[in-house]
């Protein structure tokens, strides 16, 4: 991890919580409330997961930790998915997060792959 001491560095974190901040922003008007939970606690999940991984002092913790919010990458994007066809959000809106999701879900992988490479953290 080439130096990093404290989770809120990793770019992975970084990245979720900013889809955090925007999930939240476009769904604030949306009157589903069991939608909007979903969805909000869906990507609260992948950025708290790598935190939570990231400080468990293992990589093989933390390597179960990045997949499980690898996993809620996935349910964010069915969920943006379903907002798109209920026309919650705007098609661009829609598919820019949904590009977004798909980009940390691609760099998630690429760490749990590094941690697979470098087993002591």
């Amino acid at each position: 991890m080439g130096g990093v001491v404290k989770f809120e560095e990793l770019n992975i974190w970084q990245e979720a919580r900013r889809i955090v901040k925007e999930i939240y922003q476009n769904t604030a008007s949306i009157k589903d409330m069991g939608f909007n939970e979903q969805i909000q606690r869906a990507a609260i999940s992948i950025m708290n997961n790598i935190a939570e991984g990231f400080e468990s002092g293992s990589n093989p913790m933390f390597k179960r930790f990045l997949c499980i919010s690898k996993g809620s990458c996935g349910e964010v994007k069915s969920m943006l998915y379903i907002a798109k066809d209920l026309n919650y959000t705007s098609e661009e809106k829609s598919e820019l997060l949904l590009q977004d999701c798909q980009g940390l879900s691609v760099a998630i992988n690429k760490f749990i792959h590094y941690l697979q490479q470098h087993p002591t953290h």
